[in-house]
């Protein structure tokens, strides 16, 4: 074999698996100078490369065919792919066979991002969307080539998603679905309740399938959905920022019961407050509460309420004045 010949065998072999390494949701600035330094380095490697991405484009367009041939039961040797013709090109077929093609017979993979007691976060997602994480919170997100996907699992987020007509994002939560091509909300799942705010752009918010009969309902900037536990909806319009103020240390509250917003507190501070009368926690609240420390809260909180604050073994208990 030829000098010449084992150039362009390895140049096909390293254009098939940097295909894949490309294809990856997790590729970095790292992977494209190092791609960019792999296509100067021989003259072979950007027409491998090239062949090896049109290959890539027919696998994309054959899909079903090509896996359905892999699942039937095998009763030749060798398969015929008539579509795989050129010098190399099976050979770059079989390289992405084994590269690329399992992810597509498995489950999308997804990445998992939480939140304890105290703590808020910001991710950065591979699309150029971004979450912000409330306390207490737990979400998973999958990108995917024709949707982006997050199942909100308990807490609250704030998203600010990035356009792209070709891959809708969407946020499943509480037995439903928001479904947005670009656009910022937040979307709060706590004790099987959900609540949708819209800040920009339009997001529609629908059933899952369990519960699919329900008509979806779209909601556009200055607009809150709120569904409870039994599937009962109530829109509203509000200020977008009193949902997201949380984000800034505050909580904004209209006509809530104090049970709720002690709920609330509890997930920002680790010392925890407790209500010592059970009369109390009915009582409604309106108004800004900032998050500075427990103490500071309660105190303020007495000023507004027939309440007073003691200290507890697990930080402060709230007793009638």
């Amino acid at each position: 074999m030829s000098t010449m010949a084992t150039h362009d065998e390895r140049a096909t072999a390293e254009a098939g698996a940097w295909l894949a390494r490309l294809q990856r949701q997790d590729v970095s600035a790292d992977d494209g100078e190092a791609f960019a330094a792999w296509l100067a380095e021989a003259p072979a490697n950007a027409p491998a490369y090239r062949q090896a991405l049109a290959v890539w484009h027919e696998y994309e367009a054959r899909a079903a065919e090509v896996l359905a041939e892999l699942a039937a039961p095998r009763r030749r040797p060798a398969p015929s792919r008539r579509w795989l013709v050129g010098a190399g090109g099976f050979a770059i077929a079989a390289g992405l066979a084994v590269a690329v093609l399992p992810p597509m017979l498995t489950q999308p993979s997804w990445d998992t991002y939480q939140t304890g007691k105290a703590q808020h976060r910001r991710v950065a997602l591979a699309d150029g969307s971004t979450v912000d994480l409330n306390a207490e919170t737990r979400l998973r997100v999958s990108l995917g080539r024709s949707e982006r996907q997050v199942v909100l699992e308990d807490g609250e987020a704030i998203f600010h998603v990035a356009s792209d007509a070709d891959r809708p994002f969407t946020v499943a939560a509480a037995e439903h679905v928001v479904r947005v091509v670009g656009t910022q909300f937040d979307v709060r799942h706590r004790n099987r309740e959900l609540a949708v705010t819209v800040a920009e752009g339009r997001v529609q918010v629908r059933p899952a399938a369990a519960r699919a009969s329900a008509p979806p309902v779209t909601l556009v900037r200055g607009q809150k959905l709120a569904i409870d536990p039994a599937g009962v909806t109530r829109l509203s319009a509000v200020d977008p920022q009193e949902a997201f103020s949380w984000r800034s240390g505050r909580l904004v509250y209209r006509d809530e019961p104090l049970s709720a917003v002690v709920a609330d507190l509890n997930r920002q501070f680790p010392q925890q407050i407790e209500i010592g009368d059970p009369a109390l926690a009915e009582i409604r609240i309106t108004g800004v509460i900032v998050l500075d420390d427990p103490g500071a809260v309660t105190q303020r909180l007495s000023l507004m309420l027939p309440i007073r604050s003691v200290p507890s073994e697990r930080g402060l208990r709230l007793l009638p004045k």
